[in-house]
């Protein structure tokens, strides 16, 4: 017995519910936990304006030169703090650059971490959770130990201890100490699922047919573990673009002259009160942008947890 993987989703639905094994699609077949999925993501309207907004962030961070035609390290003392005029609808910083310019080109340092960091985080906490799950014994009980290791350790902290001692302005160190702090909640996610989806009869009967420890893994359980791993990876994204934005306000995330919303609020905060357009808009562009991500996991959770409906 040789399940496909879009057979096999069907299976943890319960009877009756929403995209179950009554439900069919357009070819007459059922639907699939995937297509199911997709199916009620294009009705959901915080899905659509979430994605809009990201689809948005990432074409001005891989060409912000689309709506931003200024060089962000362009500066002029002479303009510094003066607000809104032709040409720079957000006035300038305190070193006289345009904030308009500098918050477009911040999309690109804050898009590329979250998504670096997200993969990284994934991709290490998956294979080493699933494994656990799936394999138990010695390797399960050594990475729960590590893992409790590794959440007693407060992220803010462990940044400002780690970073500081990092002097490259890139965002390669930055992505490393998310990936390296960050892959323990993905681990368990993970592991927790594969646990519970190795029980299932689809499972056991490849098993008595004589499938390999491989195949189970890769050809059923991978595929019915993935989505709640894919719900938090999604809302991790936005958090790590916000911890990106809270380390670098700290001083020891990315530094000058790397463009980032991070260093423009920690440099524009001491001038609240007399340019308090140098602190809102990239302070706005970040609210928005995790908030965006936020709500997609929401709408990712809501349409793969058949219990949620």
């Amino acid at each position: 017995m040789d399940l496909a993987a879009s057979e096999a989703t069907t299976l943890e639905r319960p009877p009756g519910a929403p995209g179950g094994p009554g439900e069919r699609g357009p070819s007459g077949r059922p639907r699939s936990l995937w297509s199911d999925a997709w199916h009620d993501l294009r009705r959901n309207p915080v899905f659509v304006v979430s994605g809009l907004v990201i689809v948005f962030l990432v074409l001005i961070a891989i060409w912000p030169s689309l709506i931003a035609s200024g060089n962000p390290l362009s500066c002029d003392l002479a303009k510094a703090q003066q607000g809104s005029q032709p040409g720079h609808p957000f006035g300038f910083d305190g070193q006289g650059c345009d904030v308009y310019t500098r918050t477009v080109y911040g999309a690109r340092t804050s898009v590329t971490v979250g998504v670096c960091a997200t993969l990284g985080v994934a991709l290490l906490g998956s294979v080493l959770g699933g494994l656990a799950g799936f394999f138990g014994g010695g390797w399960d009980a050594i990475l729960s130990r590590v893992t409790d290791v590794f959440f007693a350790i407060p992220v803010v902290l462990g940044g400002l201890v780690l970073l500081s001692v990092v002097t490259s302005s890139t965002v390669w160190p930055v992505v490393g100490f998310m990936v390296l702090l960050g892959w323990p909640q993905i681990s368990r996610i993970a592991r927790g699922a594969v646990i519970t989806a190795k029980q299932h009869d689809y499972v056991q009967a490849a098993r008595a047919l004589g499938a390999s420890s491989t195949r189970i893994l890769l050809r059923h359980i991978t595929p019915n573990a993935v989505a709640p791993v894919i719900v938090v990876a999604t809302i991790a994204l936005g958090t790590f673009i916000a911890l990106e934005a809270t380390l670098s306000y700290l001083g020891v995330g990315l530094k000058p002259p790397s463009v980032s919303w991070g260093i423009d609020i920690s440099a524009a905060s001491p001038y609240i009160r007399n340019a308090p357009h140098m602190l809102l808009w990239p302070a706005g562009a970040l609210a928005i942008t995790v908030l965006a991500f936020i709500m997609l996991g929401d709408a990712v959770r809501d349409a793969l947890d058949p219990k949620l409906r």
